[in-house]
């Protein structure tokens, strides 16, 4: 068994790290071998940690940050991971071993920000209080970036601990090239400019989302429900049905933007994810994906057929359906409410849906 975890090497641990070391210990075996590779921050289009640094720094010429900022860690490329995940397959000598991996720097994090800034050639001034607590901290990282508020707790709260790797010879012995935190940087925006983010942090699904069973919710609901039909006839299905996969994220909703960042931020401001998760890839997606707030339940290009439940805060569930048949694009939006208040919900939004969802509707079918 290989086992990817966090470096443990202080004492005093965060619950965050207390947990990968329990995870660990509670995975080893008398009847099998355990290798854990223990990295700190890995660096790769799609990590979470990368992912964040790059919102701060793209978003904040000036940044007024906790005096965590001043952790050292050693960050490593996400290709160095995979390196060493296939590399000690197999390998007898790693069997009942750990080893912490890392690339070649050692940095603090107000260095990770400021070299991503000068790799981006972005102008950017970091200063540091003494008086940001974790609390405050953590709500910063949510709000600014694409993070979860519970995600952006736990970061924080591991923020505050050395993460350097104890030396080892197991790249050596594997024969892996390691690299530097600035080359591992551009190896990220090499994926990130072919539109190759095979996976990303923000399309793992959230406690909330298991514990609604929300596979039982392939077959939208007839009962018990408000619905916006629209249709409108399209001159290229192909066409209109590659704008329909490309929704959301950097192309955006194709009419009412800004109503739909505002909705975003509302979403943000009561706890929910936000826009800024955007997509993973540009024009593909896949049952699982998430597309800003909405989490792709069934995509199928041959059906086509796009099918599309809510992730926002709400008082019940939403669905947004989009299919062509015989050259009509067929758009549904479903909402089930939960008591008083989702009706509430629906009747209060209902003015916007004629706007936002008729301009979407006519810009999708090429109209």
């Amino acid at each position: 068994m290989i086992f990817l975890t966090g470096i443990i090497n202080e004492e005093k641990l965060s619950k965050h790290l207390e947990s990968r070391k329990a995870v660990e210990a509670a995975l080893a075996s008398s009847i099998y071998g355990l290798t854990s590779l223990r990295a700190g921050i890995i660096v790769g289009s799609g990590s979470a940690s990368f992912e964040i640094i790059r919102d701060l720094v793209e978003k904040l010429p000036v940044m007024i940050t906790p005096k965590w900022l001043n952790t050292k860690c050693q960050p490593i490329a996400i290709r160095n991971v995979i390196q060493f995940l296939v590399g000690v397959l197999g390998k007898e000598f790693t069997y009942n071993q750990n080893y912490d991996i890392s690339g070649t720097d050692v940095v603090t994090y107000k260095q990770m920000l400021l070299q991503y800034a000068e790799i981006r050639g972005l102008k950017r001034h970091i200063f540091i209080v003494p008086v940001m607590t974790p609390r405050l901290s953590s709500y910063w990282l949510y709000f600014v970036t694409s993070t979860s508020y519970f995600l952006a707790v736990n970061l924080v709260d591991s923020m505050k601990i050395d993460v350097v790797a104890y030396k080892n010879n197991l790249a050596e012995k594997l024969d892996i090239h390691l690299f530097s935190y600035q080359e591992a940087i551009r190896l990220a925006f090499d994926k990130i400019k072919q539109n190759d983010v095979l996976s990303s942090w923000f399309d793992s699904f959230s406690n909330q989302f298991h514990s609604r069973k929300v596979w039982q919710y392939l077959e939208v609901p007839e009962e018990g429900c408000f619905k916006d039909i629209r249709d409108e006839k399209v001159d290229d299905e192909e066409k209109a049905f590659d704008r329909v996969f490309s929704i959301g994220g950097k192309t955006g909703w194709y009419y009412a933007d800004f109503l739909w960042r505002i909705r975003g931020f509302l979403d943000k401001l009561f706890g929910g994810v936000g826009l800024r998760r955007g997509r993973r890839n540009m024009n593909s997606l896949e049952a699982g994906d998430s597309v800003d707030f909405w989490r792709v339940l069934y995509a199928n290009r041959e059906e086509k057929r796009l099918l599309l439940f809510a992730e926002m805060k709400l008082p019940g569930e939403a669905w947004l359906e989009f299919k062509i048949k015989d050259g009509v694009l067929h758009q549904e939006a479903t909402f089930r409410p939960l008591g008083l208040s989702g009706r509430l919900y629906w009747y209060s939004v209902l003015p916007f849906h004629g706007l936002i969802f008729n301009g979407m509707l006519k810009k999708l079918a090429g109209k």
